[in-house]
This record gives C-alpha cells, structure tokens and sequence, in this order.
C-alpha cells in the first residue's frame, strides 16, 4: 500500500477548505501582475502561514509557465529533525486539499542509488512545514499540467557537504524539464529568536532588519555561495532556509544552464520598533535562465568610500570572499 503524506498543517497554517485556498491563491497571483515566463527555473519562496507569507510568495509562483515542467524538485530545511544530510520523502504522494501531488518515484531511487541521502519516515515529512507550505501554490499553478515532485529534506549541511550535493543535483538543472522550489524565510528576529542585531545607522529597528536582509538576497543574486556562506557568518542572519539556498546556488555554479536570480518581493510580518517586538521576513525570488547567469550591477560608491555592503557585494561579484554562522516561519 503506496504511503501518502497527508497536508497536516491545513486548517492552521492555511485553510484546509478547497474553495476558500483557490479563491486565495488566484487573488495573491492574480495581484502581483506578473508574466509567466518559460524562461523561470526555479523559485525561493517563503514557508510561514499564509495570512503571513502568502502574498509575498505569489511573487515567487506567479512567474511560473507550466508548460513544459513535468517535475519538480523541492529544497526545504528541516525545522524540527536533524541530520546533517539531505532526507528523501518515502510517500508516494503528497497529498493538498486543492488536488494530490505525485513523487517521482524512479529520480527518488537514482538520488538514493548515490548513497548521499537518508530517508525520512512519514512522521518527520508531516511533521516539516518548510515544502508543505509550497504544495498548494504548485498544485495551483500545474493545475491540468501533469507534473511529479522531488521532496529533499535539506539538513544542517557543512559548507563542503553543500557543495557536494549541489554538484549532486547540477545535471538536473540542465533538463528543461525541471523546476526547482526553494523554500525559506529571512530574518527571524526579536527575543524569541534569539536575534537581536541591530544597525542604529539605518534608523528603526525594521529598517536596519531590511538592510540585513536586502544585503543577504544581493548576495544571493550574485549567485556565489561562498560569499553568502561569508555573510552568514559574520552576520548570522537567522536565514532558516540557509542550507537550501546555499546548496540550490552551488547547484547554479556547477550546471551548464546560465542561471540569473532576482528579488522581486520583500516582506515583514510586522515593523519592528522596539526592542520587545519580533517579526519574520519574507523574500520571493525567480531563478531565471540567463545569457549571462548571475551578475549585480553595483552602484557608485558615496563620495567618502564605498560602504561596507559594496565592499562585500564587489568581493562577491568578483569572487573573492574566502569560505569562512511557528506559523510566523
């Protein structure tokens, strides 16, 4: 009997009633205006409650031509299991109140035939929200598309075990076919997570929380996973989706397909001003086929010197930064 992994956190983090989740889903897609492009491989989106995050991650799914896309590959963290490898689903399907989502059972034994993976049992995948919270939006946008999906678990990766599996995963970047949706959250900050940077030069507290933010996603856009591994830690920016990003970026650096990233929403769940408050971010970006792949163009220093985020983003552009740390998300 083929297990199937039940959408358990429907009816809490997002309605568990069909025609309500539509009606949502089309309303945040329909909002962002976007042009669906076949030129999109790939997405980051966020993970939290949809009442948080479901507007900004239409910014992610909007740009989505199904068309050609006969599989889906997800990268989720794990929340609540660890391992310091990537995990294979073990359902058969992954089941959505707008319609059932089947795993593609033949590329789940080729990953696990490398001897790179583990496998989670059914109680760990139910348990994980990071892919789950994907699920309706994908089921959404390959309505009347057949299409099968690839669950992987990614755990607290070290950097050389990202880059293995992001070679691991490159091949498929070069199949048309493929699609490839990245799940995180940004900064979680506040008490309750232990994260309180705070940068009084950009101004309010939310504010200096954006700049943390926005220096981590054009980091990202550079497509040097190096440089965000630097970032990371000497920011510690609570990026719980860190290990996926990072591998998806490496997986970009080791495929032939030129891949060029690009932020199109960022969000909060509430603005920070003082230092009893707390929020998550949110950030949507398409991962876009690219004559010239990942590149930033940067802008002219002030006049008194370039600014610290310049200086990290010119040493990312160049490559030259060495390797070096609820519903709400």
């Amino acid at each position: 009997m083929e297990k199937i992994r039940r959408p358990s956190h429907a009816g809490s983090w997002y309605t568990d009633n069909p025609k309500k989740l539509e009606e949502e889903l089309e309303g945040w897609l329909s909002a962002t205006g976007l042009t669906k492009s076949p030129d999109v491989r790939g997405v980051i989106a966020p993970h939290a409650g949809y009442s948080y995050s479901g507007r900004a991650a239409a910014y992610a799914f909007g740009n989505i031509d199904p068309t050609n896309i006969t599989r889906v590959f997800l990268l989720g963290p794990s929340h609540h299991y660890y391992t310091p490898k990537c995990a294979l689903s073990t359902a058969a399907v992954y089941e959505t109140p707008i319609g059932d989502l089947p795993i593609d059972l033949e590329v789940i034994e080729e990953l696990k035939a490398t001897g790179k993976f583990e496998l989670m049992d059914l109680q760990v995948d139910e348990a994980e929200h990071s892919m789950e919270m994907h699920l309706p939006y994908l089921a959404k946008i390959f309505e009347g598309h057949p299409v099968k999906v690839v669950p992987i678990l990614v755990g607290s990766l070290h950097a050389t075990n990202e880059a293995m599996y992001g070679r691991l995963l490159a091949k498929y970047v070069d199949d048309p076919t493929n699609f490839f949706s990245v799940s995180s959250d940004f900064c979680h900050w506040g008490s309750r997570f232990q994260y309180t940077h705070y940068d009084k030069k950009c101004g309010p507290i939310h504010k200096s929380i954006e700049a943390l933010d926005r220096m981590g996603m054009d980091i990202i856009e550079t497509g040097n996973a190096d440089a965000f591994k630097q970032y990371l830690s000497e920011y510690d920016n609570t990026i719980c989706g860190r290990h996926p990003i990072s591998v998806f970026l490496h997986m970009s650096r080791n495929c032939s397909t030129k891949i060029k990233i690009k932020f199109l929403r960022y969000e909060q769940s509430t603005q920070c001003k003082t230092m009893r408050d707390s929020s998550v971010s949110y950030a949507s970006a398409a991962a876009k086929v690219s004559a010239y792949g990942n590149s930033i163009a940067l802008g002219v220093a002030a006049a008194a010197g370039m600014c610290r985020h310049c200086r990290v983003l010119e040493k990312a552009k160049q490559g030259s930064i060495a390797l070096d740390r609820n519903r709400l998300g």
